[in-house]
């Protein structure tokens, strides 16, 4: 029973925080799931995706990806640099995380944008074990995903409307995050670095090819420059 309680208690304080991100979770994950559907998938195809790869823009991205001629590389070292931010969200986890025996795999493994958010700067109530809060956090997240692909593969088969652009959900995302993250920021270090980037491996690389270059180079500008980042009250 005590350990019930434990885990009750911890549930208890992590739902909450996870309110805001059920709701955009749930819209983006039926955006994916009808947008995989519409591109030819089975629902199984954003179930599973959702549940194993669990990186919202990169099963955007993948759908492209299976839709395209077979290229390992360019799909192993896109991903990698499109999720390559997961390994600041790591470093600055690893006391956090911790002797936390199993759950620390799992806390690992569902370490998205949005849960590093919560665990991270939560305030953890008294008498609430730390692990299994940031564990509800991480699952509820998961959660969140996984039903709404699910939900969203399933209802694409029944729709009957144009679902042309739908695509750009991912993109409307990363505004959303970019404006979000602007306000945040002091002096804007890491929005200039990726804008910079952006344009820079366009213009040199064209619009076929500047992708992985443009993201292995602002994954090298933010670790030359993290200090001065970090002093100026930059995010990662």
């Amino acid at each position: 029973m005590r350990k019930n309680n434990i885990r009750r208690r911890a549930f208890a304080a992590a739902f909450p925080n996870t309110i805001p991100i059920f709701a955009s979770f749930w819209f983006l994950g039926l955006a994916y799931g009808i947008y995989m559907n519409t591109s030819g998938f089975s629902f199984w195809y954003p179930a599973i995706m959702s549940l194993t790869i669990f990186g919202g823009s990169l099963e955007f991205v993948a759908v492209s990806m299976l839709l395209s001629p077979f290229a390992p590389v360019t799909a192993l070292l896109l991903s990698l640099m499109m999720q390559a931010r997961h390994l600041f969200y790591g470093i600055a986890m690893l006391d956090k995380y911790k002797n936390l025996g199993w759950k620390k795999y799992y806390l690992i493994f569902g370490l998205c944008d949005e849960t590093f958010s919560i665990n991270c700067t939560a305030n953890i109530p008294e008498g609430v074990d730390r692990g299994w809060f940031y564990f509800f956090v991480t699952l509820l997240n998961h959660a969140y995903w996984f039903t709404g692909a699910t939900i969203g593969g399933i209802a694409g088969t029944f729709l009957s409307f144009d679902t042309k652009g739908l695509g750009f959900v991912m993109t409307s995302m990363f505004v959303v995050i970019f404006i979000e993250q602007w306000f945040k920021e002091k002096k804007h270090i890491t929005a200039f670095i990726g804008i910079g980037a952006a344009i820079v491996c366009r213009l040199i690389f064209g619009e076929a090819g500047f992708m992985v270059p443009t993201m292995i180079s602002i994954l090298l500008m933010i670790t030359l420059l993290r200090k001065p980042i970090e002093r100026s009250g930059g995010y990662l």
